[in-house]
């Protein structure tokens, strides 16, 4: 939800804590009147309702104590003071000086002070008349010398007198008196007692509350329905009640509903109406009848907690024509489908604590601080890993380990590695118990083997065991349950994932082999070397993190006693034999590096649906036909010992088929060719193959990758085939394509890259194809490149076009290739051209005008100087990719699109950098990014300063003014990067310091119109990074006040580099801080594997940083006051004289021998 950081609410007003008083009531009393009568009986009536604390100057302070101090500070810290006038009260001058400090502390409070006229006429003090009139005439003559202070006496008399209170002529008796007394003060007190006034720390909790400020709209006067929903334990309760607490003063009935899954509807009913209805009420229709017409016209406060079931919100709340103008009904649950069928729009989710929060929560309850003891840090943050943020396990945890030594934090650690915590596990259980039986299975399953896998893909696996998942997913994820992250992967919380496994322990504690579900490795290892297994088990999983062996008496006969096994997943273990037996109930089979050459001779698993053998010792799966009705995915991709593929007659709903690497596959069989179903079939890297059929009639084909098939020549096509919409064939024996792919209607990419047979470019029959949109091509042709026209068959393609052409027209000869581009007609929808490597020494001059859709234009590695100024006019471009090009000297002038990334890294030649198009303005920047990284021509040129600054400050006026002020923009994305060699931080950061991390302190005025924060890094390259394993260098930004992380992604650098960057206010979490940390990490990539990448620190790559809080005025000196800056920094030049041409107005981003420097830019 995002929130507004630029105006004040109402909604926000109540959401700031309360102030902390020391003291509820301060008594002020004429000793010798009061003391020992009423004042006593008032003191201990307010000591007996125990949640006030009373200020009572006779018993707080010592006799013979300077007073003054302590008591000014005790009425300061006071929430209410009651003045008892008595009759001898201005008699004192302590009690005169007492009353004059109260009104000057508490009168601009809201009826703050309470006078009880204790037989005197309020008349007679507010005009000092009476007994108060001869008490005056004597101090006028005692401080004749100081008039000033008896008037102020008198003046506080007269307005105490004006306020309202109590008169005790008006009271038959003091103890009626008294009663009213502290009726009045509860009912101010009571709004200002929260769970803060407890020793509870309510971590995090005020950005939740705006959250819930932001829903509730107090000053608007419609009856309001406001869910709070999310898993169990992480603290909805708490936040509800908070908010009860906050706000139930400001109604006229107001009733917390707590635990309502155990009580009966009739009780909650009677709840409710007992502050409005002395009749009892016997049943819960009777209950619904009297809530409707008792509170329709009244303001509620109703706060149902933990709530179920529709039929608790039926009953007690079932619309909003129950309850009167302006009411707030708050239900909170761990089910959001409750909420939609409820019609509560209103809601949000509350989601676990960050880990800075999570370490404070932790840390005040093991050791009531903010931050863990020394010694203790690294073993705190591995139990804040655990628990994931989840308050409940954070405290449940953290008061099991107060004052407990290292050796129990340690043991306490193990334990929780071998299971959930008791009462967590309690309190997480009662969502499973809510569940049906095909929801517990669902959830089970996924909890044990897919969370991490798409959404998608869960749903087709667990359709393979005849569950109807489509709907439970859902449920399980509106229960809180299971989490979709942003890439559609199914997930969960890590305790619910241990709650799940805790309940399958359960099912048998001492023996694993008679659990449902087994995961753990301890547990599979005992299974097979014990052999215990038994028809309880239906699903074995063991993903081990690196090759392991297993012992010797590791026995797979176990399967034999496994008849209900319906999914076995085995992968990094290395088995010296295979199974003689596998269980016929499978459904799904993953056994990476199975050690056999076959499955057993016995299998026959009709109901398979998925088989999936990678880098398995197969040679061939099983002899003859077999019948599998069901099984819809096969991979046996890096089987290097494969020879053949079954035969495939007996599989007619095969849908994808893996045989990627499969060095020695000889043979398809070619029943194949005529598969119905088959949607995927690859075969890249299988060198080896010699038999394929020469002709396929696959109707359902989408997919089709004979990559590195070289012996195998590109099949002809069915006619039916109109489905196939890519064909990946690079590498092939073909020397031409076949005239059948004009039958693929459907084609959009096709992929013919390393073609050292095709003899010449394809032939028009692919340029017929309406469909297509992708084509890439590499290596030499012997022809020269074909007409732009010919591509195209000379007419219009409608669609979304990529191309790209990667080293296709390389030369021995230094003739340049010039390409002509055809009339935008012909390629209005073009999005994509890549001409990566071609040897391009020129670009045409007319490509901004014939290609009006063009998004992605990648020229990497060619041979130009420079680019035409029509680039410029490429309206939708948002990524130009010039990395390599070793003669390009200047970049042109760049579009005024909304989102630009320029890349222009190892451009050795480039000595000027380009200013955004003075064309068009920025009215809608979102994102701009220009990376220049080794580009060290640009250090020794005048144009690398003025042109960094001069974007700086263009990009600033004409792009960020507009858009961050507003709302409606995009908070995550819209910045700006810029990265370039230097090594140097200008003056105009004057947030500057040594090392990885920096301060920023925010104004006091939270309102004001500050934008974001523009920051500067140094940062050195990798020594000696191998060029083998390196892959990309990462910087992160992170702070705990920041949404998500702001980071820098690029290729390997050669010395200091600059990376400049603008974090939008919107990115920045509303704080009550008064400052922000920002540290950058630095990391770098290397590949540990052929698909795998280790992430490696890297320290002391980040050498110092600047910031600055960016203003609005900021933007009017970089845009107006050109001329000023010049002069101003003319003076803060080195004394040598400035190379020719070189503006004094720079940034100090080049090299170390040109400190030239702005100073602070004044408002």
């Amino acid at each position: 939800m995002a929130l507004s950081t630029h105006r004040a609410s109402p909604s926000r007003a109540w959401a700031e804590s309360p102030p902390r008083w020391n003291f509820d009531v301060f008594l002020s009393f004429r000793g010798e009147d009061t003391r020992t009568g009423f004042v006593s009986h008032l003191y201990r009536e307010l000591q007996y309702r125990q949640v006030f604390k009373t200020f009572k100057d006779d018993r707080e302070l010592k006799i013979g104590a300077i007073i003054s101090p302590k008591l000014a500070s005790a009425i300061e810290q006071s929430h209410l003071a009651i003045v008892v006038l008595s009759p001898n009260y201005a008699s004192s001058t302590w009690c005169l000086d007492e009353l004059a400090k109260i009104i000057e502390s508490m009168e601009a409070g809201d009826e703050r002070i309470l006078p009880v006229f204790f037989y005197v006429d309020p008349s007679d003090v507010r005009h000092q008349k009476s007994s108060f009139a001869e008490v005056f005439s004597k101090h006028e003559v005692k401080f004749s010398n100081d008039p000033k202070k008896v008037e102020q006496w008198r003046e506080a008399l007269r307005k105490v007198a004006n306020l309202s209170g109590w008169d005790a002529k008006n009271y038959k008796c003091e103890s009626e008196l008294i009663e009213a007394i502290v009726k009045r003060v509860w009912e101010k007190v009571r709004p200002t007692i929260t769970l803060s006034d407890s020793k509870e720390k309510l971590v995090g909790i005020e950005f939740r509350l705006r959250q819930m400020g932001l829903l509730l709209a107090p000053e608007e006067k419609d009856v309001r329905f406001i869910g709070i929903w999310g898993m169990g334990g992480v603290g909805k309760t708490t936040l509800a009640k908070l908010v009860y607490q906050r706000i139930s003063h400001d109604f006229e009935v107001a009733k917390l509903l707590v635990d309502v899954r155990k009580r009966s509807l009739v009780d909650l009913q009677k709840q409710v109406l007992s502050l409005v209805l002395k009749e009892n009420v016997w049943d819960d229709y009777e209950g619904t009848i009297f809530l409707e017409k008792c509170l329709s016209n009244k303001r509620v406060l109703l706060v149902v907690d933990d709530v179920d079931s529709c039929d608790i919100l039926e009953k007690v709340a079932l619309d909003k024509s129950w309850f009167g103008e302006g009411s707030r009904i708050i239900v909170t649950t761990r089910d959001k489908r409750l909420l939609t069928e409820r019609r509560i729009e209103l809601s949000f989710e509350l989601v676990r604590l960050n880990d800075n929060d999570a370490l404070e929560l932790f840390s005040h309850k093991a050791f009531e601080k903010d931050q863990p003891e020394e010694g203790f840090l690294e073993l705190s943050k591995c139990f804040v890993d655990y628990v994931e943020g989840l308050p409940l396990a954070l405290k449940i945890l953290g008061s099991s380990l107060y004052k407990r030594d290292l050796k129990a934090w340690e043991s306490t650690l193990g334990k929780l590695k071998k299971g959930c915590d008791a009462d967590v596990f309690k309190s997480l259980k009662i969502s499973y118990e809510a569940l049906d039986d095909m929801e517990k299975s669902i959830f089970l399953d996924i909890a044990f083997f897919y969370t991490g896998v798409k959404k998608g893909r869960v749903i087709e696996l667990l359709q393979c065991y005849g569950f109807d998942v489509l709907i439970v997913i859902d449920v399980l994820i509106e229960k809180s349950l299971l989490t979709i992250d942003l890439y559609n992967n199914v997930g969960m919380h890590g305790l619910v994932q241990e709650m799940a496994r805790e309940i399958v322990r359960r099912e048998s504690r001492e023996q694993p082999g008679f659990r449902s579900r087994l995961c753990h490795r301890n547990d599979i290892f005992h299974v097979f070397m014990k052999n215990t297994g038994t028809k309880a088990i239906k699903g074995i999983r063991l993903c081990l993190p690196r090759l392991e062996e297993a012992d010797s008496s590791w026995n797979c006969e176990c399967f034999s006693k496994m008849h209900n096994l319906m999914f076995l997943e085995f992968d990094n273990l290395i088995i010296s034999s295979g199974p003689k037996f596998l269980p016929n109930s499978l459904i799904i089979l993953k056994w990476n590096w199975y050690p056999s050459k076959s499955l057993p001779a016995g299998f026959r698993p009709n109901i398979l649906a998925e088989l999936e053998m990678p880098r398995s010792n197969l040679v061939r799966l099983w002899d003859g036909r077999q019948d599998l009705p069901n099984l819809k995915y096969m991979d046996l991709t890096m089987s290097k010992n494969l020879k053949e593929t079954p035969d495939f007659t007996g599989i007619p709903n095969l849908e994808k088929l893996h045989l990627g690497y499969c060095d020695g596959l000889v043979k398809v069989h070619p029943s194949i060719a005529v598969n119905k179903k088959l949607k995927r079939l690859t075969l890249y890297g299988c060198e080896n193959v010699k038999v394929f059929p020469s002709k396929i009639e696959m109707d359902s084909l989408e997919f089709l990758s004979l990559d590195g098939c070289s012996r195998v020549k590109i099949p002809e096509f069915g006619e039916g085939m109109k489905n196939l919409s890519q064909v990946l064939a690079s590498g092939t024996a073909s020397e031409e394509l076949p005239s059948s792919i004009e039958h693929l209607v459907g084609l959009t990419y096709l992929l013919i890259n390393d073609s050292k047979s095709l003899q010449s470019f394809p032939g028009t029959a692919i340029f017929k194809l309406k469909s297509r949109r992708e084509l890439e091509m590499s290596g030499e042709t012997r022809d020269r490149p074909p007409a732009w026209r010919q591509i195209f068959g000379g007419s219009s393609m409608k669609r979304k076009l990529y191309m790209g052409f990667t080293g296709l027209f390389k030369r021995k000869s230094p003739e340049p290739v010039c390409l002509a581009l055809p009339s935008p007609r012909a390629l209005p929808s073009l999005r994509l051209l890549s001409l990566d490597y071609c040897n391009l020494e020129v670009i045409p001059d007319d490509i901004g005008y014939c290609l009006p859709s063009l998004e992605w234009l990648h020229l990497c590695g060619n041979n130009f100087v420079s680019l035409p100024p029509s680039i410029r006019c490429l309206s939708k471009l948002t990524v130009i990719n010039l990395r390599r090009c070793k003669r390009l000297q200047q970049l042109p002038d760049l579009p005024s699109n909304d989102e630009l990334s320029v890349f222009a890294d190892d451009c050795d030649s480039l000595k000027m950098l380009s200013k955004p198009s003075q064309q068009g303005r920025f009215t809608e920047l979102v994102y701009f990014r220009l990376h220049t990284v080794n580009c060290f021509g640009l250090i020794d040129n005048e144009g690398l300063n003025n042109g960094i600054f001069s974007m700086l400050r263009r990009l600033a006026a004409q792009g960020i003014s507009p858009v961050f002020l507003s709302l409606s923009c995009d908070r995550f994305r819209s910045s700006f990067d810029i990265v370039s060699p230097g090594s140097k931080i200008s003056e105009w950061f004057d947030i500057q310091s040594v090392g990885d991390s920096f301060t920023v302190e925010l104004p006091p005025d939270r309102e004001s119109e500050w934008m974001g924060i523009v920051f500067c890094v140094v940062f050195a390259s990798l020594k000696d990074p191998d060029p083998l394993e390196f892959d990309d260098f990462l910087i992160e930004c992170s702070s705990p006040e920041i949404y998500r992380e702001h980071d820098l992604r690029m290729k390997s650098s050669m010395g200091d580099h600059l990376w400049v960057s603008f974090m939008p206010r919107g990115q920045i979490q509303d704080t009550t801080s008064c400052s922000i940390r920002f540290s950058f990490d630095a990391h770098y990539y290397k590949f540990c594997g052929r698909t795998k990448a280790c992430r490696i620190p890297c320290s002391n790559c980040v050498k110092r940083c600047g910031a600055r809080l960016l203003y609005e005025q900021d933007l009017k000196n970089l845009l107006d006051g050109t001329t000023n800056i010049l002069k101003r920094s003319r003076e803060y030049c080195d004394s040598e004289e400035a190379e020719p041409g070189e503006g004094p107005s720079a940034i100090a981003i080049g090299s170390s021998n040109k400190e030239s420097v702005l100073k602070r830019l004044k408002a």
